[in-house]
């Protein structure tokens, strides 16, 4: 059995592909390397170059893997369509090019579940008719990247967006075809939307294909609940901790992983603000590795 301990451009503060205070791609690749990791996610569509050999032979001047891709993008949004679709099948074939995995599928914030992020008691819910269309949103793309690609598809539940809360997690793997659709699971979001990372874990192993390490600071989390401060804006408050100085148990969540025989990779991600004069991604990308290592994932 082997898991493999990778990061994402996520933890250098790219989110978006277009935003001008992004880090050059070439140099989240190279402390990635730097920082004693071996895999690496895409990123959003765009971030890296779209030309296979251009990428390939970066992978290979820093003897990194690409381990998967992330669409986030607006699956609630009828109007939005197209751009799920684009990004969705720019994001497959940039995978297949490369021999990677994992595909990644995480409805965007949306305006009407910002300001509830967190707290599912008080979020607005979809009606039976608009989480229909959703949901067979995400399975339309989930077949794609399984039948056409041959990747594994996994949901990502994230805070603002409307696949955040376990309920609504859990609905969506009961009516969506397991062949198609696994998860990604990511420890801090679902901390941050108020449940158990441990729990799910242990009732849900067998349906996840693909972890995100993600830690939370419990005192930034419990002040911006109360707050109902935005998911950037959380972010730039240090939400997310390094891995260890949060409230998600790793220990145990190795535990649960070797106990069930999963083999693959766990991904560090650590959402930052990348013009926070007190960020350093490269140092936490150390401090991060470093502290799975010291729990047992080599």
């Amino acid at each position: 059995m082997t898991i493999k301990i990778g990061n994402a451009p996520c933890s250098w503060g790219v989110e978006f592909a277009d935003d001008p205070r992004n880090p050059q791609w070439r140099d989240v690749l190279r402390e990635n390397a730097e920082a004693g990791y071996k895999g690496i996610e895409l990123g959003p569509v765009g971030f890296m170059p779209e030309d296979p050999a251009i990428l390939a032979d970066a992978l290979a001047e820093h003897d990194q893997e690409l381990i998967g891709g992330v669409v986030f993008r607006p699956f609630h949004d009828p109007a939005k369509w197209d751009e799920v679709m684009d990004a969705s099948i720019r994001t497959c074939k940039a995978l297949a090019a490369h021999g990677a995995k994992h595909l990644v599928l995480i409805d965007s914030i949306s305006e009407r579940r910002a300001p509830t992020a967190g707290r599912a008691d008080d979020a607005e819910q979809m009606d039976k008719a608009e989480w229909s269309v959703f949901r067979d949103r995400i399975a339309q793309v989930a077949k794609m990247g399984a039948e056409e690609y041959g990747l594994t598809v996994g949901i990502h539940a994230h805070a603002a967006g409307f696949m955040d809360f376990e309920p609504e997690l859990i609905r969506l793997l009961d009516e969506v075809d397991e062949n198609h659709l696994k998860i990604c699971f990511d420890t801090g979001h679902h901390s941050y939307a108020g449940f158990d990372p441990i729990s799910f874990m242990e009732r849900y192993i067998s349906r996840i294909s693909y972890m995100h390490f993600k830690d939370i600071n419990p005192v930034v989390k419990a002040d911006v609940l109360a707050k109902g401060t935005g998911f950037y804006d959380a972010c730039g408050q240090g939400i997310f901790s390094n891995l260890g100085d949060g409230d998600v148990n790793f220990p145990r969540v190795r535990e649960i992983l070797i106990e069930n025989g999963f083999e693959g990779w766990c991904t560090v991600e650590q959402d930052c603000d990348p013009t926070l004069p007190d960020t350093d991604a490269l140092g936490d990308a150390k401090i991060n590795r470093a502290y799975l290592q010291s729990i047992g994932f080599s």
